[in-house]
């Protein structure tokens, strides 16, 4: 039996944001995504802290220009919602920046919103 694949839903700019990355980038985290719509988690992803469970997602991925990361969410079932696709630029430790994280937790509501078919 075929598994269920869920659909990718890309919220703000979050598709052209990773079209912009290096392309061993976005093979990375274009696998990463493709286990999330089987409903497998991939070893380089790992829950995002500050969002008080597993369902918010951060792949990480170096390459010579630096540091990148993609952030989606598998918490609803309908799809796999990319909140977020950014190069990390601060040399402040390896916490997401809070302007990041600001992003990200606005694009969740917009994702809520859209899962209980309030946005189209």
């Amino acid at each position: 039996m075929e598994p269920q694949i869920r659909k990718i839903v890309w919220v703000g700019s979050a598709y052209k944001d990773l079209k912009a990355m290096p392309d061993v980038v976005q093979d990375s985290f274009g696998y990463a995504l493709h286990l999330a719509q089987v409903g497998e988690k991939g070893d380089h992803a790992k829950p995002l802290l500050g969002f008080g469970s597993a369902t918010v997602l951060e792949v990480v991925e170096n390459d010579g220009d630096g540091t990148y990361r993609a952030i989606y969410t598998v918490r609803f079932a309908n799809a796999v919602y990319v909140l977020h696709c950014f190069q990390k630029k601060s040399t402040h430790g390896i916490a997401t920046p809070k302007p990041d994280m600001d992003l990200i937790r606005d694009r969740l509501k917009a994702a809520q919103a859209h899962a209980r078919g309030e946005l189209k």
